[in-house]
Parts: structure tokens; sequence; C-alpha cells
């Protein structure tokens, strides 16, 4: 053992060592049947989870209970929750989770949760299409209607309302009838400024509204085209209207466009005041009109019906104060009020890009007053009034209701027809963002919409060759863009397809033209120029830019156009026969053909045929023709002549030289030709 070192206890169970003192206390022995040791009382269980949904809130720990609580009563039974009583709810598009929360007075997490038992996952901040709101809203007992914003705010401001807050307001005059009928020209008698003068082709191709002073009185008149194509203008104009002027001429009577504006007139059950315009003419025949307005239910007030007819000759300046007073009779008649103190709402009448101002948007408040720097939206175009400008082009900083503007400050061009609403920054551009999401994914959708299959391409196969002439559109104003859109597309024909790949408002821009230039297509300019620099591009890339400023010159040239796109017909006019009877070599010319005319004539550089044995055997052209020594342009019938058959040297005699010439004409004139040549027969 080393030394320091103390020995330590020795090990149990070694020689020497005693063994271990016995416990006081054994532990006592367990009776049979019985543990040894008593067993810990069991932990109480977290409830299940079908417990925890019935009681309302999940529970993410259990409950203590007080000791002896629950033990002697019966256990609680829980009551199914009571259903909620139904709710009346308006949806706008783009509604939020925390807006809808509100409208249904539940908490947003319940709408939360219910999207995430659908496999949807959402934000409190994030719109929802109007299905899944509508589908949501009815989940909670919600009684569910689809409103616009524009129309949940005029239902807003109408509950609001009071007989005290509404004031009269100028009526709402449109000007309607059949083309040249006079409407813009009555106008002018009335303005007493020259309107129609401005106008190309002396029609009217625009929306303008203009306000007007009778008798310390304000009336604001809207003037629509009277061309056909213009349809959709004469409807947007019998929308925002309160009473409609019937313009029609005594010298033509009722024409189509006359008919339809009847028609329109009672789409918008808005009383109709007719005008007899150029009573000046000898031609006149002012009873002839007013028999065939009343059998389109149209009965003067004179013969005993309701109608209200007022003989004018706007150049003359004849019946127009009659026809004022007679406006204001029956505005009247209607008591037009109007609250001034609304956030402002209307109809875009028209709108344009502007070189110097950018977009521009005619505007026709129809309740509250629009003020300079107030927030707005119309369509999918969110805007700030920057500046405001009346119908003879002044500066205002207000417009009361039924008052005509000019509005700066959009953000784009709004489509004409679109309503116009204020309400606050932060709500308009969430509904403008929305909206133009929408108009994204709609588009997309016509792209790949715009596949075909192998069915649908195997029909198109068996259909037959299409022509497809493509057209990029642009306008002075967002109202022509749109009637070229629809109009032109309906010229096309069995045989060509006119096919829109672009349309805007403003100068054509050599955007304009590469896209033209990509997709072989035509640009139509309609009341605008190109720039310098689009003019050059077109010239570099050979696009065809075609200006006009009346509407109906667009769809006759586009006509012409796809008359040259049509396959031209090729027609065969058989001019005579030559017997070949001998031949010559001549050096420097080939083999000449000594020939007697038999049939008709030839002539030198038309087409000829040699004809072997009743078999053509080449087609070719006299490229020489001589009677003896001398050059002849033709020779006629019993006389001889020397023919070459140019690239041909291979003539026999006993051939045939059959000469005829060839001529193409479009299809229209060979349609033409052969109509008429039908008729003879």
């Amino acid at each position: 053992m080393p030394t320091g070192t103390r020995p330590g206890p020795r090990a149990p169970g070694r020689p020497g060592m005693l063994p271990p003192p016995f416990p006081e206390k054994l532990p006592p022995k367990a009776e049979p049947g019985k543990p040894l040791y008593t067993r810990k009382p069991p932990q109480r269980q977290r409830p299940v989870l079908d417990k925890r949904e019935q009681e309302g809130e999940r529970k993410l720990h259990p409950t203590r209970q007080r000791p002896g609580a629950g033990r002697s009563s019966a256990a609680a039974v829980i009551a199914p929750p009571e259903p909620r009583p139904p709710r009346e709810v308006t949806i706008t598009e783009g509604i939020t989770i925390r807006e809808l929360a509100e409208k249904l007075d539940v908490r947003a997490k319940e709408l939360l949760k219910n999207l995430l038992d659908r496999g949807v996952f959402a934000s409190i901040n994030q719109a929802l299409d109007v299905p899944t709101a509508t589908t949501l809203a009815e989940s909670f007992s919600g009684v569910v209607s689809v409103v616009s914003l524009e129309e949940e705010m005029v239902l807003e401001v109408a509950k609001e309302e009071t007989k005290e807050s509404l004031k009269p307001r100028p009526p709402v005059v449109t000007v309607m009838g059949h083309v040249d009928h006079g409407k813009t020209s009555l106008l002018d008698a009335i303005r007493e400024a020259d309107v129609a003068a401005g106008e190309a082709g002396g029609i009217t191709q625009h929306i303008g509204a203009y306000k007007v002073v009778v008798n310390d009185r304000a009336v604001v008149f809207v003037d629509t085209p009277g061309h056909e194509a213009f349809t959709r203008m004469r409807a947007r104009g019998a929308k925002v209207t309160d009473i409609v002027v019937l313009v029609v001429a005594a010298d033509d009577g009722v024409m189509p466009q006359t008919k339809e504006a009847i028609d329109h007139a009672r789409a918008a059950k808005v009383p109709i005041i007719v005008a007899i315009n150029k009573i000046d003419k000898p031609e006149a025949q002012l009873e002839r009109v007013k028999r065939q307005l009343t059998e389109n239910s149209l009965m003067p007030a004179e013969w005993g019906g309701d109608t209200e007819f007022v003989e004018v000759s706007a150049k003359k300046k004849q019946g127009i104060g009659k026809l004022l007073e007679t406006i204001l009779l029956v505005a009247d008649l209607r008591e037009l009020k109007a609250n001034p103190d609304a956030p402002a709402t209307g109809t875009v009448l028209e709108s344009r890009v502007d070189k110097g101002r950018g977009p521009v948007a005619t505007i026709l408040i129809q309740n509250g007053t629009l003020n300079s720097g107030d927030f707005f939206i119309c369509g999918s175009v969110f805007g700030k009034v920057r500046a405001m400008f009346d119908d003879r082009g002044r500066v205002v900083n207000d417009a009361p209701p039924s008052t005509p503007v000019e509005v700066l400050g959009l953000q784009g061009v709004p489509d004409a027809g679109d309503l116009f609403q204020v309400t606050d920054e932060a709500k308009a551009r969430h509904i403008v963002e929305y909206r133009q999401g929408k108009q994204r994914d709609a588009a997309m959708a016509r792209i790949s919409g715009s596949r075909i299959t192998l069915d649908q391409l195997h029909e198109q196969l068996k259909a037959g060759d299409v022509k497809e002439l493509g057209i990029v559109i642009k306008g002075d104003v967002q109202g022509s863009v749109e009637v070229l859109s629809e109009m032109l597309p309906k010229l096309s024909t069995d045989q060509v397809k006119l096919k829109i790949i672009g349309s805007g408002v403003g100068a054509v821009t050599e955007n304009d033209v590469l896209l033209a230039s990509a997709s072989g297509a035509i640009v139509i300019a309609f009341g605008v120029r190109p720039d310098r620099k689009a003019l050059d591009l077109a010239q570099q890339e050979h696009v065809d830019i075609r200006t006009h400023t009346i509407i109906y010159e667009v769809s006759d040239e586009l006509k012409k156009a796809m008359e040259g796109l049509l396959e031209p017909v090729v027609t065969e006019t058989y001019l005579g026969r030559a017997e070949v009877r001998n031949t010559f070599r001549v050096k420097g010319a080939g083999t000449i053909a000594g020939c007697y005319v038999v049939d008709g004539i030839l002539k030198r550089d038309a087409q000829v045929r040699v004809l072997r044995d009743g078999a053509v055997i080449y087609t070719s052209k006299l490229n020489s023709l001589k009677r003896f020594k001398d050059d002849a342009s033709e020779v006629r019938t019993g006389f001889e002549c020397g023919a070459g058959v140019a690239n041909f040297n291979d003539v026999k005699v006993g051939d045939i030289l059959e000469c005829f010439s060839v001529s193409k004409m479009s299809a229209a004139e060979a349609a033409g030709q052969g109509g008429g040549s039908a008729g003879k027969k």
C-alpha cells in the first residue's frame, strides 16, 4: 500500500467484514389479493374533439374543476346554437372579408374559418369575387343582393335624402332623329352658334352636350348622331335624358333611324316632343309626316293624342321659341329634382385623348355637385378632378346637377356610357384594381380561347381557305372607336373575314404600326393623324394607314379592299387560230411558222397555244408577227403571215396556233357582269 493513504472500509461481502445491520422497521407484508402499494388516482383526461366543438370554443388546455363539483349532479346538457335571423346585405364587386363581416355582424375570424374549411386561404383584407362572397354570406343567413359600387353609393345617398334636400334641377333634353334631318342645325339655332359647319361631312359623329339659358332657366341639350352605325350612342343618349326631341324633316318623313329613336325613347320611358323641321322648303308635307308618326303611335295633341308637335325651321329660326316653351312645360310637369349636397354621380357621354391634356371625359352630372379635387371612379378608371371646363371651354370650379363638363385628371380613357361616381381615394383605388384585374383575366381567357383544337382545324380545312384582313382602329373619341369596332366585322363575307386586332383613342403611334406590320393589318385612323415617326415607320414597314373623317367612307373603302383580297377572276377571250403550212429557220430568231389565219385574228404579244392532233403541247405568247417582210400588229382571217412562238422552236407543219387574251377582274366585277349577262339571257 502506498505511504500516506488511509485504508478505506472493506467492501461488503469481503472476508473479515461484518454483515449490515437489520432495519429497525420491516415493510408490512402484503395481504393476499391486494397490491403492495396503492396506485395513484388517474389524471383527468382532456376533452375529446367532439365535446370541445360542442362547447363552441376550442380549448387548448383542460380546465380544473373544484373538488366535488359535478360529481353528485348530472352532466349539464349543452344546448345547440340558436339559428341566426336572416339579414339583408348588399355585396359589391371586390368586397373584402372585413367589410363583409361588418355587414353580416359576425367576427371576421368566423368567415376566415369558413373559407379555411373550404380550402380557401385568405387574409382579412383580401377581395372576394361575387360568387364566393354570395355563398359565404348565405352560409351566415345573409339575404344577398349584388350591386355595383356606383349603385351602392346611390342607395346610401337615397336613404339620407329628405324632401328639404331635394332642389329643382334643369331638364336634360336629347335631340334625336334620322341623319341629315337637321338635329345639329336646330341645336345651333337654339344655341345661336355654328356647330354643324365643324362636323365632318356635315353629320354628327360624337355626342355633344350643351347648356342653354331660356327665360332665366337652364336647359341641357344632348345631340346624338343619326347615322345607322351609331345605334349605341343614341341608346346612351336616351338613358341620360329627361325629354326627347324627335326631329323629323318635313320633306323626308319618317325614316329607319327615326323609328329606332322612337324605340330608344320608349325603352327609356321618357316623353317625346316632335319637332317637324325644314317647314320652309316648298316640298314640305306636314300632314304626311303627322300621319306617318301616328302610324308609329305618336298621335299629335291637336288630333286628340298626348304628343306635342312643334313646326320649326332651323335655317329661318322659325318656331324656336314655341319649342323651348314646350320643353319647359313638359319639364315642369315631371318635377325634376336632385340633391346638390350629395357626392356627385353622372354618366360618361364621351372620352378621348387630348395631345396636350391627356385623357379627357365629357361627363353629365345627374346628382350631387362635382368639385375640383374630388376623387372619382368611372368604370375601371380612377381619377382626381384636376380641372373642369363647361361646354363653351370656360374653367369652372364646381358642377351642380344637370351640368355637362369636361373633366381632366383621369388615369386612363373610360368607356362611353360608364357611370361616374365620387368616392374616397382608398375605396376607389381598391375597386379599380379589382376591375382591372378582372379585365386582364377576361383578355387572357379570350386569347386562350382563340386556340383551336384538331377537330376545329379539320372543320376549317373542310370549309376552305378564308382570307383574313386585320384592322387596327385609332379614333379621336372612344365612341367612334366603339362604333367602328362593332360595324367593321359585320362587313365580313364568306371569303374574307375582317378581324379587329387592336383599337384605341389618340393619334397613330409607332406601336400601332408595329402591331399592324406583325399581323399584316391595315390601320384605320378616324379623325386622327399619324405622328411623324409613325408615318416614317409605316413607309419602312409598308403598312397602309388610311385616314378618314366620315363613317360611311370607311365601310365603302373596306368593301373595295376586301374585293382586292378575293382571288381575282381570270377570264380568257378567244381571238383566232391559224394553221401552220410551212416552217423556216431564221438565224437569231429560231423557227418561224408560215401560217394561214383560219379564224379570227392573230395579235402580236397575245397568248398562244400550240395544238398538235387536238392536244395542247405548249402555251406561250407570239413574240413576232410579220406580213412578208413588214412587222404587223395583227393579221386577220384569210391572210398569210409568219409567226414566232416565244421559247418554242419545235413547230411542225399541220400544227394549229390558237391565239387568246387573258384578263383579270375583281370578284365583285365578275359577279356584276355575270348578273348582267344572266339578266340579258
